[in-house]
């Protein structure tokens, strides 16, 4: 018996269409949030390489350089403190507001881990809600033909589908995302803790920063947004 999906849908009853409208606007919002998380990913992931490298290869624009050099500029300095201490200090402000970055491309990762978790449930709800419709309208009818019966199963078993079409790439989207945000966060939190012991100050220096203190590489510098070589 030929089934479209289009006659599935139509032919289903109110709960079972609910089901598949709110599966469907679910799969379209995951994909949504997965396309843009994915290309988000993709560009931070450049400018924390532009961050790692030294020499030519931080050449460009590179916000996260310039936001980093803004956490440094407004750590303050306390009079007659120790390098080390400041360095200390320095890296601690430094890897929290690497943690906040990573955590604002975090944003809209629970949705997927929701929609993977409970679309084959939501679906699973419209087959059996299905099945009732089906066996109750086999009842009214007293007739147990298989072409009295198929519509209904088909019609159950299509929620079924459609939620496990809108968990798999929910979960995949999840899972991947979560593996490149690790791996992005363990090169930034490398970076970063490089740049603070790099760094020392110069109180004698009055220049550079608005809090009066200056801050400098040994070997390499936070200049114009970004880390260059000198």
């Amino acid at each position: 018996m030929d089934l479209p999906f289009f006659d599935i849908i139509v032919k289903s009853g109110p709960v079972v269409k609910g089901v598949l409208l709110l599966l469907a606007a679910a799969s379209v919002v995951s994909w949504a949030i997965a396309i843009e998380k994915f290309i988000r990913i993709f560009a931070f992931s450049r400018l924390v390489s532009q961050l790692s490298l030294p020499g030519p290869g931080t050449a460009g624009p590179n916000w996260l350089a310039d936001r980093l050099r803004a956490v440094a500029a407004a750590e303050p300095v306390a009079s007659g403190e120790p390098v080390s201490s400041f360095s200390a200090r320095l890296e601690r402000s430094l890897q929290m507001e690497a943690g906040a970055q990573i955590q604002r491309l975090q944003a809209g990762l629970p949705f997927l881990a929701t929609v993977g978790s409970t679309a084959p449930f939501i679906g699973l709800f419209g087959t059996v809600w299905g099945i009732m419709h089906s066996f109750a309208g086999i009842a009214a009818a007293k007739d147990t033909s298989l072409a009295t019966v198929a519509p209904g199963i088909a019609e159950a078993l299509f929620a079924t589908a459609i939620g496990l079409a809108a968990a798999i790439p929910a979960v995949l989207f999840y899972n991947q995302a979560n593996v490149s945000l690790s791996r992005i966060a363990a090169r930034l939190s490398v970076a970063v803790a490089r740049l603070a012991k790099e760094l020392t100050y110069t109180p004698s220096s009055r220049t550079g920063f608005a809090d009066g203190h200056n801050i400098e590489m040994n070997g390499r510098g936070l200049t114009d947004g970004r880390i260059d070589a000198r």
